[in-house]
């Protein structure tokens, strides 16, 4: 016991012992400033130092925009800017959604398949909740007779509108003979022009592929879409040189002429045009002699 309470009072001893710290000038050797210091002073400086480094190094992470350069922090414009981000991704991606069902709409008609091929539309329906069976999609027969009125009015009014602008014009695919003219009675919405074997099929005008495939009935087919709502669709090409989504110009050539597809009798090319789902006859706006 006796020594544990030396070893007590030598540490007290040595914590409480007094030392001055003097700062001299170098060259006359002036005491300029002195300090009465302890082990015990030191120490507590030392905590004091550290607990207010630590506290002021806090409330600038927590009070001042320096904390967005940490790891795990983020401000508050920073979240609601991600947020919006957020809610536009979302709307993006049912826009994408959107083009893609139209696209794929379009595609069904071009390749002549099944008209009464059941749709999803659950998707359509999910916002409202409303069951698609319940609803009465039929027109009546006033609705019939104004549509039919309509789209023998307006048909051809916007294709003429655009063919006439200065800014846009159609470009033959290819010269050479009609072997088989448009004829609405028959279902031949387009204009079969014979023509070489390998002869460069070119862009009607610019536009973006957006079908570019080998079919069974029609071979290599390739659908462009162009301004005014214009659709311009190749059928029995030998081959494709140009992929869906690509960017074309008018001229441009983007399939080879052939003969593929078992609806194809001999080397040619199966052209159509519409506009805004509606067929033309492309003799009335391109020469193809």
């Amino acid at each position: 016991m006796d020594k544990k309470k030396e070893k007590k009072a030598k540490l007290s001893k040595k914590m409480l012992h007094r030392y001055r710290l003097v700062i001299l000038n170098e060259d006359t050797f002036e005491e300029r400033i002195s300090f009465q210091v302890n082990r015990i002073k030191i120490i507590l400086l030392v905590v004091f130092s550290a607990i207010l480094l630590i506290g002021t190094t806090s409330v600038f992470i927590a009070f001042t925009p320096l904390r967005e350069y940490i790891p795990g922090y983020s401000s508050t414009s920073l979240r609601l800017k991600a947020t919006s981000l957020a809610y536009q991704v979302d709307s993006l991606e049912m826009k994408i959604s959107q083009n893609d069902q139209y696209l794929n709409s379009i595609r069904t008609v071009l390749r002549g398949e099944d008209e009464n091929t059941e749709i999803d539309t659950s998707a359509i329906f999910i916002k409202e909740k409303i069951n698609p069976d319940s609803v009465d999609f039929d027109p009546s027969e006033a609705e019939v007779e104004l549509r039919e009125e309509v789209e023998q009015e307006d048909k051809y009014n916007l294709m003429e509108e655009a063919v006439f602008r200065s800014d846009f014009s159609l470009y033959p695919p290819v010269n050479g003979i009609i072997t088989s003219n448009y004829d609405v009675p028959s279902k031949h919405y387009a204009v079969d022009i014979a023509t070489s074997k390998d002869e460069p099929v070119k862009s009607t005008a610019d536009g973006t592929v957006i079908f570019a495939e080998w079919s069974v009935e029609t071979g290599f087919v390739i659908i462009i879409e162009h301004q005014f709502g214009l659709i311009s669709v190749y059928k029995h090409n030998a081959s494709l040189l140009t992929g869906q989504g690509d960017l074309v110009n008018a001229g441009q050539v983007i399939a080879l002429a052939g003969n593929t597809g078992d609806l194809s009798s001999g080397t040619h090319l199966h052209f159509e045009l519409w506009i805004d789902g509606n067929p033309i006859d492309p003799t009335e706006f391109i020469s193809f002699e």
